[in-house]
Formats: structure tokens, sequence, C-alpha cells
């Protein structure tokens, strides 16, 4: 709070020393802005300061704030819910807030709880509960409080003790009257504000239970219940008071002793005592069997020193000591005295093949070069080579053997004459692979010749390549391609066409040119791809053939028919059609149709950019029949400042197919048509796409 002083003197300081206008008068113009319900963040500026525009705003700000609680606490107040408020924007989170924090203060001076509670639900909050709360029970003492809660408070009283008969109260008590018009309530209740009805005490929420640690209390009408929060466990119940007592197994036969035994009660639990009971020197086992105890392990000396113990059934008995000689001694044939064993000499071959030498009470071995002798086991042991002498003794792999090593070389290799070094193995030499061999250090590597590949699964046997099969075998041959061991060929239809140089593309035979074709003399011979066709044309009436017929015709030939008409023929001056022509034209079927195909060219002598006033003439291309599938459009385009006509096909068509298109070249000039040409286009188009 005093760095809030600080700082607002602070602020009044640098005010003052730039403006006339106060840090009071600032903030009044604030506050009124505010009660009149003004935004708060673009308020007109009654000062070029930046301190006076903030103290404006937060001036302005708190009024908004305080206005919107207040209406949050009434609502509480009167309403008792903020169900209203329930969307929570921007505008009514001051106001929600205020209302809820009402409701918590009136809920804790309805339940008995101090209205100072230590919540952490902000400062804000908490004064705002505190207040409800306060106010809440200055309203509710319409009875004497300290008397009702004394009422409540005789533990000693039953109900309709020291109370005053009902009739004084003109029977508006709820439970009892206690004289001048005034109820009381019975223990565990507490009188309501209207002064005749009573509610029950949340002991539980109070606190005012005596319930002990470990038990968790449970609010009941009129009183509360505690109640163990963790079970008595296996062997225990829990009492009506609360308590945990143990379970007899044996009393109630919940046990599971056998008939040869009794039971006997614990804490918790129970025991098996066996019905017979053994006798000194024996031990009872679980089952109840009677076992011999022997004394001469389980006790420490039994018998006197010189003496042997014996054990018997029951007991044990002592006897004196022989003599007795050591390892590597026995008696001699008096029995009087230990003499020395030689070893060497004995039925057992003690050294197993090895030298063997005497000594006093033992003997010891000589052993063979690759063994050494144990002295705890007495015996020759092997020497491991391999592991006392790592990567020192062979070049690849040791192997032990009883007395010595040998060594051995890894795949690939072969043990050099020295017996410790390894060469490496050839192995072409005894033909591992299918076709070629290349020996590399310790391996091989098969591999195969053109045509052919190595299999994945032995890596040894070649395997044909059917390249017709490959993911390109599509465009290997023109037609057909044939699979053959380490190869492929391919092929072509059976006419019209020849296998090319290259052996894969099928190449079209002219029959035209080559005089396989089948035409008259009166006809004309045109090849197309995979064929011929024979054709032979004839002018209509009033129309002249220009030029002479031969008998093979080329992909750019033309034949033309020009009008011709008698002075006296009207009609045939009339018509407008000059000339008829026919063109030819061999297509593939496009197997890749990505963008149109210009196939014909139609030039004019018609240029460009004329005007009609000058005599210049515009053209029009048209199709007129013949246009399969709207396969073919006619566009016009300007080439070398003249007007052309060009053909192009727009989808595909799928082979064979003939069509003739009969194309239509007009010219107009300023005064409409001055004439039209026909051009006939004989399409053939192929069966195949080569």
């Amino acid at each position: 709070m005093a760095l809030c002083v600080v700082l607002l003197c602070a602020l009044v300081g640098v005010l003052l020393g730039q403006e006339q206008i106060s840090i009071e008068e600032c903030c009044k113009d604030g506050q009124k802005r505010g009660n009149d319900n003004q935004d708060c963040a673009a308020l007109p500026l009654i000062s070029g300061s930046a301190t006076c525009r903030i103290v404006q705003e937060q001036c302005c700000v708190t009024v908004l704030e305080d206005k919107m609680c207040t209406t949050g606490i009434n609502m509480a107040k009167d309403q008792g819910a903020c169900d209203s408020l329930f969307t929570n924007t921007c505008e009514t989170k001051t106001t929600k807030m205020c209302c809820d924090c009402c409701l918590l203060g009136k809920a804790a001076q309805e339940n008995g709880i101090p209205c100072d509670h230590n919540l952490s639900v902000g400062y804000q909050c908490s004064l705002v509960s505190r207040a409800c709360c306060v106010d809440g029970a200055s309203n509710n003492q319409t009875a004497p409080t300290s008397q009702t809660e004394l009422l409540n408070q005789d533990d000693n009283k039953e109900n309709g003790d020291d109370t005053v008969s009902n009739d004084q109260c003109n029977g508006k008590c709820a439970h009892r009257c206690v004289g001048n018009d005034t109820c009381s309530c019975f223990k565990g209740y507490k009188l309501k504000p209207d002064g005749k009805s009573c509610e029950d005490i949340n002991e539980c929420l109070l606190g005012a239970s005596n319930c002990r640690g470990g038990e968790r209390c449970i609010n009941t009408e009129g009183s509360f219940r505690c109640q163990r929060e963790v079970s008595c466990g296996t062997g225990y119940e829990l009492t009506d008071n609360n308590n945990c007592k143990d379970i007899d197994e044996c009393e109630t036969g919940i046990h599971n002793c056998g008939p040869e035994f009794e039971c006997q009660n614990t804490q918790g639990s129970f025991r098996c005592l066996p019905k017979v009971k053994c006798g000194a020197g024996f031990i009872q086992d679980a089952l109840g069997n009677c076992i011999d105890i022997n004394e001469c392990v389980s006790q420490t000396g039994p018998c006197h020193r010189g003496q042997v113990c014996i054990n018997t059934v029951g007991s044990y008995t002592c006897q004196r000591n022989s003599v007795n000689c050591g390892r590597g001694y026995h008696l001699n044939e008096e029995g009087t005295r230990c003499i020395d064993i030689d070893e060497c000499k004995g039925p057992e071959q003690v050294c197993a093949g090895h030298g063997c030498i005497n000594l006093l009470g033992s003997y010891r071995c000589e052993c063979e070069p690759g063994y050494n002798f144990n002295s705890i086991s007495r015996v020759c042991e092997d020497v491991n080579e391999c592991r006392h002498y790592p990567g020192r003794l062979c070049a690849h792999k040791c192997e032990n053997t009883l007395g010595s090593y040998k060594c051995s070389c890894t795949t690939g290799f072969k043990l050099a004459v020295d017996g410790r070094n390894c060469d490496d193995l050839n192995e072409c030499e005894s033909k591992p692979c299918s076709q070629e061999c290349a020996n590399v250090y310790g391996s091989y590597q098969c591999y195969c010749r053109r045509g052919y590949q190595l299999s994945d699964i032995d890596g040894m046997t070649c395997e044909d390549i059917d390249e017709c099969a490959l993911p390109t075998g599509g465009h290997i041959c023109s037609y057909r391609c044939h699979n053959t061991p380490g190869s492929f060929h391919c092929s072509c239809p059976t006419s019209g066409y020849t296998l090319a140089v290259n052996g894969r593309s099928c190449q079209d035979i002219d029959e035209c040119l080559t005089g396989r074709h089948t035409c008259t003399e009166n006809q004309s011979c045109f090849n197309v791809q995979g064929g011929f066709r024979c054709l032979s044309f004839e002018c209509p009436s009033n129309y002249r053939r220009v030029g002479e017929t031969t008998a093979r015709l080329e992909r750019s030939d033309t034949i033309r028919c020009m009008k011709s008409c008698q002075p006296t023929d009207i009609a045939c001056v009339l018509d407008t059609t000059h000339s008829i022509s026919h063109t030819f034209i061999s297509l593939p079927t496009f197997r890749e149709f990505t963008r149109p195909e210009e196939i014909v060219f139609l030039r004019t002598t018609v240029p460009a950019y004329g005007t009609y006033h000058l005599g210049s003439y515009d053209v029009k291309f048209d199709i007129l029949e013949g246009n399969v599938e709207n396969a073919f459009d006619i566009i016009k385009r300007i080439e070398n400042g003249l007007y052309v006509g060009v053909v192009r096909q727009v989808k595909p068509l799928i082979g064979p197919v003939t069509t003739i298109l009969k194309l239509s070249m007009r010219n107009l000039n300023t005064q409409g048509d001055s004439g039209q040409n026909i051009i006939n286009v004989h399409v053939f188009v192929s069966e195949f796409w080569f």
C-alpha cells in the first residue's frame, strides 16, 4: 500500500509539473464517464499528459467494476442463484464472480462456518463473501441466538424435557416451545431464520464430531456416525462400537486343522497343535509324525574326548575311539600304528599314464607336456593353450585337444603347410556357379552372362531374364516381344509390316512402291500403314479434272475438280462451289494422346489483316461431314501473313477406322460469300500405333 501511495504522489507531481489539471480532476472525469457507461478504453482526453489518461481510464474502469459487482451481489441476495450469468462473457465476468462469492458467504453463514474463513479464493472474492456472510447473520437474528445454541448443546436433555407446552406458542414450533412464543430444536438441529422450523446440523462440516484417527465422519439426520477408513484385516471383525475384534476361528469352526490336530486360537489367526505328544529324542513334523533326532549331528560333542557318538532310535550311545589313520596312511597288521601308503604302486592308476612320485602320506604326478598338476584334486589336468595364448597360436581358429591343440580356418580358406596359417581357397575350381565364377579373397563371386541374372535364393544359379516382362518390356518391341533363353526377339503383324533393321521396330511395307498391290489400271494405289487402298475418283457433272491420274498416290498428292459451266446453265453459274478436291492421309492409333495432332494444312492466298473496302477478303473453314466421334476440328491460323486452315485430331481413335472429312473453305468479302472450295480428306486410321 505504501508503494501505491508513493507512486500516486509521483504521478501527481509529474502531472502538476506538465499540466494545470490536477490528478483528482482526471479521476473525477473518469468516474463521471464510468457512471454514464462510456467505453473506458476510448475516453476523450482532457489533458495531453499520459499520466492523466491512465488515471482517467483506471477510475472509469473501477466505477464500472463496482457497478457490475453490486449487480452480482444483489442478484445473489434476491434470486439466490447465478444461473442467468452462466455464459460468463467478458461483460458478466465481474458480475458472476461477485454473485458466486456472495452465495459462498451466505452458505458459510447458514452452515455455521465463521465468516472470516481462510479459503484461497482471491482478495476481492473474500471481501464479497465476508460481507454477505455478516449481512446474512445480522438478518437471521430473529430469535435469541445464545438461548437457541444453549438448548442445542445440552447433551443431557431428551426431547420434550424442560419445554413449555406447545400450546403457549400456538402450535407453530416444529420441535418444542420454550415459552414467550419462542421455539427451540432437538439435539442435532438448529432453528431456521423463520424462528419455528428446524434443520439438520452438519457436525462433520462444523468439526463437531468426536471421530477418532483413522475414522471418517458421515453426517446423518439429527446426528452423525464414524466409519473406519481402513478395514480391520484378516482374522478380525468390526464391532458395533467401531472397534476391531479378533475372530475365534476355533470356536466358529472355520479353521482347517485335521483330525490329528487340535485348534488353538491366536490374535488374528489360529494354530493346529498335534494331539499325540512325542517323547524325548523325537521331533514332530507338520503331519504329526514323530521323527528320531540324530543327537550326534544336532548336538556339539555329546560324547567325551576319545569316544565316538553312535545314533540310536530315540537316543545315542558313546563308544571308545580306536586308532584312526589319516588320509595316505593305513594301520599295520598289528593295528597299533599308521604307516604310509604308496599310492604309485597301488592297483589304481592315480596319475593316469603320467609319472608318479610317492610322498609321505601323499603323492604327486610328473605330468606330460600340455598338462599341469592340480595339487587339490591331485590329477594332471589338460592345459587349454587356446585360452592361455589367444590369437598367438593360430591365424584363424584354435581348438583345444588333450595335451595339445589344433588350428582350423574359416570358410573360404584352407590350412597352410605349417598347420597354423590359412591360405585362400579357390572355390571356382569346384565349379560352384552355373555360369561364370570369380575367386575373391576368402570367398568367390558368381556372375551371369548377358540376358541372365543371379538367383536371389542361392546366389549361384543364373536365371533367364524375361525382357518382355520388365517394366520397360512394352517399349522394347513395337508390336510383340518373345522371350528366349538369354535374349528376346520382336515380331510384327503378319501382313503389311516387316521387321526393321534394328530388330525391334515394325516398318510399313509400301505395297504401292513394291508392286504388291491389286489395283487395276483405272485405279490409283495409296499406301496406308499396314496395307494399301485402291482409289478412283470421277469429277461430278459441270466439273473437269485438273491434272493427270497417277498409278500411285502420295500423301501430299491432291486430286482437284474445277467447276466448268455451260453458258446457258444458270444453276451451275450461281453455284458458289468453285472446286472439289481430294487428299489422303494415313494415321496410326495414337497410343499416348496428350495434345492435338495437326494432320492437314489448308493454305490460302488470302492476306491477313486486310480491309474489305480495298478489296481484301476473309476466309472461313468448317467441317461439314465425316467427323467421327468429333475426333477432329479445324482452326484458322496466320502463317507468313496469310490465312491457313489447320485440321487437328483432338481425340484418340481406335483403328481400323476409315472416314472422309468433308471440309469447306469459304471466301468472304464485304457483300458476303464470294465462293467456296470443298476439300475431301480421306483419313485411314491404322489398327496399330506404329
